[in-house]
């Protein structure tokens, strides 16, 4: 990837009631995102709300690719990870920097589950088992995309039709993602999916935060409370034991607001198996019931992330392989640990362990899922 070349930015400067700037916002040009890949085109969306919070989005892998949102001092920070082209994204060695992943988000065994009395064997691209839907996944296609607008607020509908048999997952499967920018600072996500033969399905959105706006800080000091009072522990390829464990008396509890980089080279065993935090959290609320599941703010900038969903589990990544080799946006390095991802989710593994929350999406079934990402300020 080369460091040095020309982008096409669109630089938005706003002003206070004395005339001081106060926000400087770096949008990204849709021409760089416009290419065809598998007979479709890719290009770029952008969702606004009157407080001017913006997000981009790109229909390659349906990710983001910028999030503005202000900090204490009211300057605008980007704070998701990204890159500036769509040619960096096709070239990162991190294929997982914001898209939507699927099938099945995060791993399963050997990449191999039965339904129905019918065995099916995924294709496997991590150590021998199945990660985030396999070696072309959601990530790494062109979704349809249709700007609308939903109750007053802006947002993108990405749709996309999985074949049967795509990377070893059965039946025709349709999924809608809709992004929505609402009037409270938040970014929500509508999924739907439907299937005409007996599937799994567990899609989640992959995106790196940083919530000081740049990755030249790491997120150590980010500090983290979730909503859980056990977690899955798994074997050395971060595979679920099956086990429920709780957390209380552990490094992984965050019950109590706590600095990621506080514990995180703890030598617990689950933590010398991720490098670090990369663990599904049991979030502490009935099933299917929407509500709270993590909160984390930034000491640097002051912004504070609230994480809202109606699903069972949250994957919390603390960017252990992350290797600093990727230069993103504005020339930040993508350094170790200087992303965190959230991942709302079912839990890893699922359909090979009768006690998780059910994977199975039935033909006659509508799959939903809602979560939502909320910005906001600690002084």
């Amino acid at each position: 990837m080369m460091k040095y070349k020309i982008v096409f930015l669109v630089v938005l400067v706003y002003f206070n009631v004395q005339g001081q700037k106060t926000n400087t916002i770096i949008e990204l040009k849709a021409k760089n995102f416009e290419t065809q890949l598998d007979g479709k085109m890719t290009g770029l969306y952008t969702l606004k709300n009157k407080k001017g919070m913006i997000v981009q989005i790109t229909n390659y892998g349906a990710r983001v690719v910028s999030l503005w949102v202000p900090d204490r001092k009211g300057n605008f920070q980007d704070v998701v990870w990204g890159f500036e082209s769509i040619g960096e994204y096709l070239t990162a060695s991190d294929i997982y920097c914001g898209p939507i992943v699927g099938r099945f988000g995060n791993r399963i065994d050997k990449g191999k589950f039965v339904l129905n009395d019918k065995k099916y064997e995924l294709t496997l691209n991590n150590n021998g088992n199945h990660l985030h839907g396999g070696t072309n996944g959601f990530y790494a296609k062109v979704w349809d995309a249709k700007l609308v607008t939903i109750e007053g607020n802006e947002a993108l509908e990405l749709t996309y039709f999985s074949k049967d048999g795509e990377e070893g997952y059965p039946g025709n499967l349709t999924i809608k993602v809709t992004y929505i920018v609402t009037a409270d600072n938040s970014l929500k996500l509508q999924y739907s999916a439907t299937t005409d033969k007996t599937t799994i399905i567990n899609p989640t959105s992959h995106c790196y935060f940083n919530l000081s706006g740049t990755s030249k800080n790491t997120i150590l000091k980010h500090v983290l409370s979730i909503n859980a009072q056990q977690f899955t522990p798994t074997n050395a390829e971060l595979i679920p034991t099956g086990e429920l464990r709780n957390l209380k008396g552990t490094p992984l509890d965050f019950n109590t607001p706590t600095a990621i980089g506080d514990r995180i080279d703890n030598k617990y065993e689950q933590l010398v198996f991720g490098k670090g935090y990369d663990h599904n959290f049991v979030i502490n609320k009935p099933l299917g019931r929407y509500g709270k599941i993590a909160e984390i703010y930034s000491p640097e900038s002051g912004v504070l992330m609230t994480v809202h969903s109606d699903q069972p589990g949250v994957q919390f990544y603390s960017g252990n392989f992350m290797k600093g080799n990727l230069i993103g946006k504005r020339g930040d390095d993508h350094n170790y640990r200087t992303g965190f991802a959230l991942e709302t989710q079912n839990f890893p593994d699922a359909p090979n362990h009768p006690n998780f929350p059910s994977a199975t999406l039935e033909p006659k079934q509508n799959y939903t899922q809602t979560t939502s990402y909320t910005f906001g300020i600690i002084k």
